[in-house]
């Protein structure tokens, strides 16, 4: 793969591409979607912590490991 989708930013990577931004909105609008699911059937904030956070963390992990084998070295 040639073409760079994101850039080292820090500790994190920044999307340079259209293809990275596109990941990366798909990512955070899948988290809000499951954000707002989760929390509608919660009764506390504790709840909803424990119910996102098993799609949150495989989300981004998973947006984490395109980034850095798509990005720059």
């Amino acid at each position: 793969m040639n073409h760079r989708w994101f850039t080292n930013w820090g500790w994190v990577f920044r999307p340079v591409s259209v293809a990275g931004w596109l990941v990366s909105l798909l990512a955070v609008a899948f988290c809000i979607q499951v954000f707002a699911a989760i929390d509608r059937h919660s009764h506390s904030a504790t709840d909803t912590l424990y119910g996102v956070f098993p799609f949150l963390a495989c989300c981004f992990l998973l947006l984490s490991w395109l980034a850095s084998r798509t990005g720059a070295k």
